[in-house]
């Protein structure tokens, strides 16, 4: 298959993609991901290895949809939740009274 990951155009295969990264040890993984055979790669790390740039030359994106098409499963890591906002006496007595919140 034919993609363009940096403005450069790539002749993938599936069976080379699995050559490439065989033997190759996987980085943790804290955002999108790719599963390659039993492994869970970044895409980073996957898209540095199959076009041998640096990883900034490249966006996850582009590695994602590579991959997709080429069929391997790729995911986003959950991202922890935004701290619940902390209110004082004063305003959570407001917020029950149904005043607005002062900031």
């Amino acid at each position: 298959m034919r993609c363009v990951i940096a403005r450069f155009p790539f002749d993938l295969t599936r069976s080379g993609v699995l050559a490439s990264m065989k033997g190759i040890k996987p980085e943790h993984a804290a955002g999108e991901s790719v599963i390659i055979g039993r492994r869970t790669y970044p895409v980073k790390q996957v898209g540095q290895v199959i076009t041998r740039q640096d990883r900034r030359d490249f966006s996850a994106g582009e590695v994602v949809r590579a991959m997709t098409q080429l069929g391997f499963t790729c995911s986003e890591r959950p991202r922890a939740p935004a701290p619940a906002r902390v209110l004082n006496p004063l305003q959570q007595a407001a917020a029950m009274l149904g005043a607005p919140v002062a900031v």
